[in-house]
């Protein structure tokens, strides 16, 4: 009787086994063979490990992914850099990528990149640690920290103007001085000595050098220099980190720098450093590149540029003659100046899309995004879409007195992970505009055909070369009367 038994549980303990064998057995073999029920996007993949590279260097990126969306869709496969990818150029797309199921989808940045700025740099994460950090970035470069600021980057346009003044010169790279110096204000308040402001900004413009060079790691490369200079930076970083400890930070210290040091994060000496390198370089040439449109884009329609004239000598007159500095009310008072950078970031779209990866396999409308694939949401294609922007290759500011469809205006990105300093880069851009077309004329010099380079980012043949000159009080008094 007790064999009996003993035998009966054992079959029993067998059968059990085996059917939960074969139940995780089919569990476990679900996705595979969801995954073979579901297809890849259509499109090219093109030649074996360069993909479709050499296509998209040797013509106009728009171009190139415009005519793949006209033959494939709004979403649609191709290798770029040895990286499968899938193109994404839709609303609902970007939505799907960059807000709804983000957690699917992690930042990815080539590792040469990652090497100059640094592993625990912000935008590198994503998760606990990404959300942290964002946080103390948000909190330096809020409208209510930046509402204190406006004299102070005053003082940053109005000499950089000038030395500007009867020169021609390269905007896109005479630009990126403001950038640098709105980032070191809001990083270090008024704390940094001219020493380190110095040897700062040498080893940064090294840094920015190499970082969409080549990256060669053999002496004396573009990529070497870059990457010995970063060694220096953190040094720099870590001699100012120790000096501000020895000292004490003043009890209203609400720079960047002290927002870190003194985060309940406890972050590492080398994590801060990453972190204030990250800011400096996240508007750098975006925001020099849509200055760079600005001019361009004024210069070429008199009558808007009129208008905006006559938007900033009001205030120009209020303030006593520009005597008395703009206050944040009268930044915020700019209606028409800001309908002109919208529309400058819609038309030149400065950020054309987005690198993502996927952390799993995704299925969207059908198909497979296969784990580890690249995905780029085509912020351009969907900023020059007539079905959202009505003649979208004509500038016009207008269309914003009327907010844009829901996900169809990416300017600086959305989702978790948009850009932090948004606010800070319109700033600075309203401030210069003010100063510019109140004080002083501009001319294109060469050749004004639409000709555009790319150096990554979209700008002007030869980042617009311009003349500026400034005006004397007797013109502007004959204009403002």
């Amino acid at each position: 009787m007790a064999c009996a038994v003993a035998c009966t549980l054992l079959i029993g303990l067998a059968v059990t086994y085996v059917l939960v064998r074969i139940s995780k057995h089919k569990i476990s073999k679900e996705p595979h063979r969801r995954r073979r029920q579901l297809k890849l996007p259509p499109g090219s993949m093109g030649w074996p490990y360069i993909g479709e590279t050499l296509q998209l260097y040797s013509q106009d990126p728009n171009l190139f992914f415009a005519t793949r969306q006209k033959r494939y869709g709004e979403i649609f496969k191709t290798r770029l850099l040895g990286c499968p990818c899938v193109m994404l150029a839709s609303p609902e797309a970007a939505k799907f990528v960059l807000v709804t199921q983000a957690h699917l989808f992690k930042p990815t940045y080539p590792r040469s990149k990652e090497r100059l700025i640094g592993p625990w740099a912000l935008f590198f994460h994503q998760g606990d640690y990404h959300l942290r950090l964002r946080k103390i970035v948000q909190a330096a470069v809020s409208p209510d920290a930046l509402r204190g600021i406006v004299p102070d980057v005053e003082r940053l346009v109005v000499p950089l103007l000038r030395s500007w003044d009867g020169r021609e010169f390269s905007t896109f790279h005479a630009m990126k001085q403001l950038p640098f110096d709105a980032g070191v204000l809001v990083i270090f308040g008024g704390q940094l000595e001219d020493r380190h402001r110095s040897e700062l900004k040498k080893n940064f413009f090294i840094v920015e050098k190499g970082y969409n060079s080549f990256p060669n790691s053999f002496p004396r490369t573009t990529y070497h220099k870059a990457i010995q200079a970063r060694k220096r930076l953190g040094g720099i970083l870590a001699e100012i980190m120790n000096e501000r400890r020895k000292l004490g930070s003043p009890a209203k210290s609400n720079d960047l720098l002290s927002r870190l040091m003194n985060s309940e994060e406890r972050l590492s000496d080398d994590q801060i450093a990453d972190n204030v390198i990250g800011v400096l370089f996240a508007a750098q040439d975006t925001t020099a590149s849509v200055m760079t449109w600005i001019l361009k884009f004024l210069h070429d329609d008199p009558k808007l540029l009129q208008a905006v004239k006559d938007e900033q000598m009001a205030i120009w007159e209020t303030n006593e003659q520009g005597r008395r500095p703009l206050t944040w009310a009268q930044i915020r008072s700019m209606i028409l100046t800001h309908k002109v950078i919208l529309e400058s970031l819609r038309m030149a779209s400065i950020i054309s899309f987005t690198f993502r990866e996927a952390v799993d396999d995704v299925e969207y409308k059908g198909y497979l995004i296969p784990k580890g694939w690249k995905v780029m949401p085509l912020f351009r294609n969907i900023h020059h879409n007539s079905e959202f922007f009505r003649e979208p290759q004509i500038f016009n500011p207008s269309r914003f007195e009327v907010a844009p469809k829901p996900n169809t205006f990416f300017p600086f990105g959305t989702g978790i992970h948009a850009c932090p300093g948004n606010e800070l880069a319109k700033l600075e851009i309203l401030v210069l505009i003010h100063h510019l077309v109140t004080n002083y004329r501009w001319e294109i010099m060469g050749q004004q055909g639409g000709e555009v380079e790319y150096c990554p980012f979209p700008v002007p043949k030869q980042g617009l070369v311009v003349k500026l000159w400034r005006v004397s009080d007797s013109s502007r008094a004959e204009q403002s009367s």
